[in-house]
């Protein structure tokens, strides 16, 4: 973690204490949704809640108690699978590292939590898909993600839902990736050869030019420079 953050800001496991900043914590996306002109799904406040009640979210504030950052994380497929969403930070506190620093301890705290779990995210920022790829993730099409309609519905809060629902969720503006933890076991045991990032993209390619639409690829490239 970086010396300004240690100094500056808190970041924890979320709880009871920390239900007061829910309204903030929605705004805060709603501000960045509309800033990037791309969607942030919005979340109802006693969803929120549960998620910091239960331990599964992630909270930045700094030494005034003034809200930084947050990220949580839910499961789906029975376990299966793991979702780190909702990562925002606020404005005054960009640019120090601290989004990398909360997806961290959101990870950590999905491993710790489900170590068995493949832990996926949507994202259409470049800063997130680049903390994604230094924690392990891969870009993946949306059919490796979890099918539950529960999950996807939760895109409805999404200005770009419509894109969704008309492709047929197999893809929209957002980027899905994935993170494997079989991959680290035959990694380990040296069964498989881990693809490489240039592997990955090339695999999500072939398969994007095959059901067409949306091309978001050019920006992943341009993101890894390669």
């Amino acid at each position: 973690m970086k010396r300004e953050i240690k100094n500056r800001i808190k970041i924890e496991i979320a709880n009871e204490v920390h239900i007061p900043y829910i309204d903030t914590i929605n705004q805060a996306i709603e501000d960045a949704s509309q800033e990037r002109g791309t969607g942030i799904a919005r979340r109802t406040y006693e969803y929120l809640k549960e998620k910091m009640v239960e331990g599964k979210a992630i909270i930045a504030t700094d030494k005034g108690g003034k809200f930084a950052g947050f990220c949580y994380i839910e499961t789906w497929g029975h376990g299966r699978f793991v979702a780190n969403s909702g990562l925002i930070v606020t404005p005054e506190y960009r640019g120090l590292g601290l989004a990398k620093e909360i997806k961290r301890q959101a990870f950590a705290l999905s491993r710790r939590r489900y170590p068995e779990a493949k832990i996926f995210g949507l994202t259409t920022g470049l800063a997130v898909m680049k903390i994604n790829h230094e924690l392990g993730y891969r870009p993946v099409t949306f059919s490796e993600l979890t099918d539950e309609d529960a999950f996807w519905k939760g895109c409805s809060g999404c200005v770009n839902y419509d894109i969704l629902v008309r492709t047929g969720r197999t893809k929209c503006l957002c980027t899905g990736m994935l993170y494997d933890p079989a991959w680290e076991k035959s990694k380990k045991n040296g069964k498989i050869r881990k693809r490489s990032l240039l592997d990955s993209i090339n695999k999500l390619k072939r398969k994007n030019n095959k059901v067409g639409g949306i091309k978001f690829l050019p920006m992943i490239f341009s993101l890894f420079k390669i």
